[in-house]
């Protein structure tokens, strides 16, 4: 199983179904927030929304085409990393994430992607992450400038949030060894 300590406060563990309920909770209680940048927020309604997730990510680690994995901060749930899929013909992959409300402002993503992207370079092998993130979300934004990459433009009407489409931007990484 993909399990990654990242201090002693902090590790990233593949989710599994008896996480469900814990998961739909985070979900719940940060839902407004999240609404705001993600198009999935308004189908989770029941703790078996959040088991069909992770059902689903599951099988997506099994075919070896990335993960979704728990963030945990002394011992509670916080958030979501993962990969959206990976292009195996073309090494690439892009990085989705986000965190509960009580558990931003405390660098676990910064940390959490850091670790991810290692993964991705040094035990997958990929030669370029690349993370989208819509133009108005200041605090996801902030992420990708931390972690090194580079802006490389911006995708016009990318993304259907409920009614209105709204702008990415796409920064790159690349893996120069």
């Amino acid at each position: 199983m993909f399990k990654y300590k990242i201090n002693d406060d902090t590790e990233l563990r593949l989710l599994e179904v008896r996480h469900a309920e814990e998961l739909f909770q985070l979900t719940d209680a940060s839902r407004n927030n999240l609404r705001k940048w993600l198009p999935w927020i308004d189908h989770t309604k029941t703790v078996e929304n959040s088991k069909g997730f992770i059902e689903g990510t599951l099988k997506q680690f099994c075919n070896n085409d990335g993960f979704q994995a728990g963030i945990w901060y002394k011992g509670e749930l916080a958030g979501i990393v993962g990969l959206h899929t990976i292009n195996w013909s073309n090494k690439s992959t892009s990085i989705g994430y986000w965190l509960g409300d009580s558990f931003q402002g405390k660098g676990l993503m910064t940390k959490s992607c850091q670790e991810v992207i290692n993964y991705c370079f040094n035990e997958l092998g990929l030669k370029r992450i690349e993370i989208r993130v819509a133009t108005g979300n200041e605090k996801s934004l902030a992420i990708p400038y931390r972690l090194g990459f580079t802006k490389e433009g911006c995708l016009e009407k990318s993304e259907l949030l409920y009614d209105t489409y709204v702008d990415h931007y796409v920064f790159g990484l690349i893996n120069e060894n």
